[in-house]
């Protein structure tokens, strides 16, 4: 049957009349034992997130944008069901109402920290865009609630000479300057790394690799003719230069021959990155002197050429694992040479928001996935696979809650 958008789709499939995979029954017979993060354990990552920065977060909504009234009240009684620990559905009149029914007829009206931990964070920045009239018809329709925070991490001195550093890679061999690019990608905002990868930072930022899959990734990219490289993005602000550059690289090397940057299409978890927020980092690129600047000038004659491709998906603002994407996006993924997920949340939705066992190979999480997939990831939250025993184990001994606090980070992939 034809592709059909999550809007028109039940909650355990992003697809309807399509054969079950070999590798992704095998994947639905391997999460059967492993279930769900949830936000309802004691001493929990997710529960602290319920608990502590969703209230804290519409606070910091409330007051980075002079609403009108109605909007503050409706923002008001999102808090009181925060705090609370109550869930209430959409306005009847939204026009996904009926999908997030679909999507939570289970959870709806019941306990924002019953529900798995992704489906759950999904529905409430949802909730946010509601509150804040993101569509409904009046003047706040279309404003990011979100845009106050990523425009203030673009701007001031700190971004400029993160952006002046990259004068210095311009000019490295080409094996370090892939490896400065592509560690700044991962490591995104981190202010004591930016693009300064060489050396004893490079060292130490390697050692703080739970999984190096890299020479996958370059051997993934250099074997063969260029080809289709998709990147889905995770966050807007500091953390997506270094992915832009990345990217140029990839095309001003010819490495491919086009590269598809994912986005998301309407505000989605505070920083996660729109079409406008490429623009905005664009911008800050192309007014930048030195290199930065020359980033900012050939992505922009990348898009004008259509080798760089800015597209959205409405499945990536749903609260499903990747796992159960509809039919459009699969062939998309199906037809790229590399497919390269950036970020602690794609990672979530690419193997599945699941207590997995932590040595579960990524390949087995992944083996529906229709391509070559690499994941590039700081850990912000519980889910973890492909790391050995004596990996976390020697972690878990330094009493660091090292899954939840980015301090440590991930390549891992699958030709």
């Amino acid at each position: 049957m034809g592709d059909r958008t999550p809007a028109a789709g039940d909650a355990e499939s992003g697809r309807r009349g399509t054969a079950v995979s070999g590798a992704e029954g095998g994947h639905r017979r391997a999460a059967v034992n492993a279930p769900p993060i949830l936000g309802n354990v004691p001493g929990a990552y997710a529960l602290g997130v319920f608990r502590d920065r969703h209230p804290a977060l519409i606070r910091q909504v409330r007051d980075a944008l002079p609403y009108s009234p109605d909007r503050l009240a409706a923002l008001d009684r999102l808090l009181e069901e925060a705090i609370a620990d109550t869930m209430q559905p959409l306005e009847a009149s939204a026009h996904d109402f009926a999908t997030w029914l679909t999507w939570g007829r289970a959870y709806l009206r019941g306990r924002w920290t019953d529900a798995p931990f992704l489906w759950s964070e999904s529905f409430f920045y949802r909730r946010v865009l509601e509150a804040t009239g993101y569509f409904a018809d009046g003047p706040w329709r279309g404003v990011d609630p979100f845009e106050p925070f990523k425009q203030a991490e673009l701007a001031g001195s700190v971004v400029d000479e993160e952006l002046a550093s990259l004068d210095g890679v311009a000019s490295s061999p080409q094996a370090e300057k892939e490896t400065a690019l592509l560690l700044a990608s991962l490591w995104g905002n981190r202010a004591d790394l930016t693009f300064q990868i060489t050396g004893e930072l490079g060292d130490d930022r390697s050692a703080d690799l739970v999984a190096d899959d890299s020479a996958l990734l370059w051997s993934l990219v250099h074997d063969g003719p260029p080809g289709r490289i998709v990147f889905v993005a995770d966050n807007a602000g500091r953390e997506l230069l270094p992915d832009l550059a990345l990217i140029d690289h990839l095309l001003a090397r010819r490495l491919a021959a086009e590269v598809v940057l994912h986005v998301k299409p309407q505000p989605y978890f505070v920083s996660d990155a729109t079409p406008a927020d490429v623009l905005a980092g664009l911008r800050r690129l192309a007014g930048a002197p030195g290199e930065a600047g020359k980033v900012g000038v050939r992505l922009r004659q990348a898009l004008r050429s259509g080798r760089l491709v800015l597209r959205t998906h409405p499945f990536a603002c749903a609260p499903l694992p990747y796992s159960d994407m509809p039919d459009s996006l699969r062939d998309d993924f199906a037809s790229a040479s590399l497919t390269i997920t950036k970020g602690d949340l794609n990672y979530r939705r690419l193997v599945g928001d699941r207590m997995w066992p932590t040595d579960i190979p990524f390949a087995e999480v992944t083996a529906y996935f229709p391509g070559p997939v690499v994941a590039l990831r700081t850990l912000k939250s519980d889910v973890l696979v492909g790391v050995s025993p004596d990996v976390t184990d020697a972690l878990d001994a330094t009493g660091e809650r090292w899954r939840t606090t980015g301090t440590r980070a991930l390549i891992q992939g699958r030709a």
